[in-house]
């Protein structure tokens, strides 16, 4: 399943939805508006990150540059509270599914979230149809 943190108003975020609907991936939409994120949440993002709080937040917000705090020092209970307090600063939209993560709408990498359902499909010009493809068909 895939996840997909969104905002109102955000065109990349309605362009991943469109994407995802488009190739038939099931997804999970939150609005980090709507939704209080939880701090479990919120450190798991973090831990799929290659980059840490560099790849998700962003550092150009009004929040950070008004508050003057450098999210990189804080510890991470301290950061997770801030981000709650302050989803604003995520940026958007943040992809995650079990194997892969994407922020931001990326044609090129977005490919990554087709399901295996989507990508397996066949019929019988595929070489490979006697071995698979009439039996997905006869299921």
């Amino acid at each position: 399943m895939v996840v997909i943190y969104t905002s109102n108003g955000c065109a990349s975020c309605r362009k991943v939805k469109k994407w995802l609907k488009e190739n038939n991936v099931e997804f999970i939409e939150k609005n980090i508006f709507n939704t209080l994120l939880k701090v479990d949440e919120i450190k798991y993002l973090l831990s799929r990150t290659e980059n840490g709080t560099e790849d998700i937040i962003s550092k150009r917000s009004k929040i950070i540059q008004e508050s003057g705090i450098n999210v990189d020092e804080l510890p991470i209970n301290e950061l997770c509270d801030f981000i709650v307090k302050n989803p604003s600063i995520l940026k958007r939209p943040i992809i995650i599914s079990k194997d892969n993560l994407q922020i931001g709408y990326d044609e090129e990498e977005i490919s990554a979230f087709r399901t295996l359902k989507t990508i397996a499909k066949c019929d019988n010009n595929c070489p490979q149809y006697e071995i698979c493809g009439s039996n997905r068909e006869a299921q």
